[in-house]
């Protein structure tokens, strides 16, 4: 059986040792078109290799999802989380669950992670082939050996090259941030949704808050204004405007919704992360009641960062010198405002670190997703993040890789007994 692999990234080797597990005796092929293989997991996490998720609960593992966390349920019962884990340690990796749940290589070096899938795949005997494009990709109909099959025709841009025939093809080649490059899986049957940036932070060239970049705070709710969009978690303050894991969440689930606005929207912030404002109130009544003859600027609440509690006091008016007990009814119920209700303009959008994301791909209404086989192209399948599925940070992308690819390498669906 010869079985032909587009994309060597993470998805792509997965599936390509899959395949070649479970069917030693069939020739294996990686088709990469540059030079570079792995090169998202080599920047996944700055460098680290963020791999997974310690979730092990696949419900809760499905909400990390935007797009396509329902329809992965079964493949992640198949191929989790822990089964991740469980692989590479066994293959003389040893990670390490942190606080927050992302899952690292104990050695904190994404080539660690590289290093594994490559020496694997070569262990096993499968072709890793680079600076190989693929030009196009058709269906084979006619006689092979007196057998009518379904087979597959690969050409290469490089005009020296010959087209290859192959019984399967596992198309693995991520997002693609062009519309057009995922034309040649259309002219194929298949549906595809339009692919716009997921993941990105938030640029605020007017607002005066970038003044406080590096500003960390640790549990905030962001909304998007006009929707009921939100997010909550650490928000980080940068020179060009807002990132962090809340924004970043946010940035995700509302990725269509966004783009549509031409990524010129405004946001509100709770820094408080109460959604109750009487609650919030309360709380500065009391303050102002226990600290009364107190420094405004030296008591903050919620433990906010000194340098945000300084802007928030000016931004409601209020001098960082004035007394707490000279703050009276009209000064809290604007502290209460701008703590829960902060509004800022957002007026594009920037890449989180070279970890690009695009929410978009080949419609998963094309696609087996209990074998990740098309459902118009016989012997076709797909993995990782030419699929229309994507998540937020902490791991999830990369483990969608891994269960889509293990799930495609199993070529389930079609009458691949009759091959081996």
């Amino acid at each position: 059986m010869n079985i032909g692999i587009i994309g060597g990234g993470a998805a792509g080797f997965f599936a390509a040792i899959t395949a070649k597990e479970r069917y030693p005796s069939a020739r294996v092929s990686i088709f990469e078109k540059s030079l570079t293989l792995l090169s998202k997991v080599r920047v996944s996490g700055g460098g680290r290799c963020n791999l997974t998720n310690g979730c092990t609960n696949v419900d809760e593992l499905c909400k990390a999802y935007p797009r396509g966390g329902r329809q992965l349920k079964k493949a992640f019962h198949t191929f989790g989380t822990v089964h991740t884990m469980e692989w590479f340690e066994s293959r003389g990796v040893p990670l390490v669950i942190h606080e927050d749940n992302c899952v690292f290589p104990v050695s904190q070096n994404s080539l660690s992670i590289v290093d594994c899938l490559i020496s694997e795949a070569k262990r096993l005997g499968v072709e890793i082939n680079t600076g190989m494009g693929v030009k196009a990709l058709r269906r084979v109909d006619e006689d092979f050996g007196g057998k009518k099959g379904n087979k597959l025709e690969l050409t290469f841009f490089d005009d020296e090259l010959s087209p290859e025939i192959f019984d399967k093809i596992i198309v693995t080649t991520g997002g693609s941030p062009r519309r057009d490059g995922l034309d040649w899986l259309e002219d194929l049957g298949h549906k595809i949704e339009y692919p716009v940036p997921s993941l990105f932070t938030f640029n605020m060239p007017a607002e005066p808050v970038t003044e406080l970049m590096g500003v960390v705070v640790e549990n905030v709710v962001v909304g998007i204004q006009g929707t009921k969009m939100k997010a909550n978690g650490p928000l980080l303050v940068t020179h060009w405007g807002m990132s962090g894991p809340a924004i970043l969440k946010l940035s995700s689930f509302g990725a269509r919704i966004l783009n549509e606005a031409s990524y010129n929207f405004r946001i509100q912030i709770n820094w408080a992360n109460e959604q109750n404002n009487d609650i919030v109130s309360a709380a500065l009544q009391g303050m102002a009641e226990e600290h009364p003859h107190k420094l405004l600027s030296n008591i903050r609440p919620y433990s906010l960062p000194s340098r945000l509690w300084l802007y928030l006091l000016e931004k409601s008016d209020l001098s960082p010198d004035k007394k707490w007990i000279e703050v009276g009814k009209k000064g809290i119920n604007r502290l209460t405002t701008t703590l829960t209700n902060d509004e800022y303009t957002v007026k594009g959008k920037s890449a989180f670190r070279e970890e690009f994301v695009t929410c978009g791909g080949v419609s998963l209404q094309s696609v087996d997703m209990g074998t990740m086989q098309s459902k118009v192209c016989k012997n076709l399948y797909f993995a990782g993040e030419v699929l229309d599925i994507d998540a937020i940070t902490g791991g999830y992308n990369l483990q969608c890789a891994w269960t889509t690819g293990y799930v495609a390498g199993l070529l389930q669906g079609s009458d691949v007994n009759n091959l081996k």
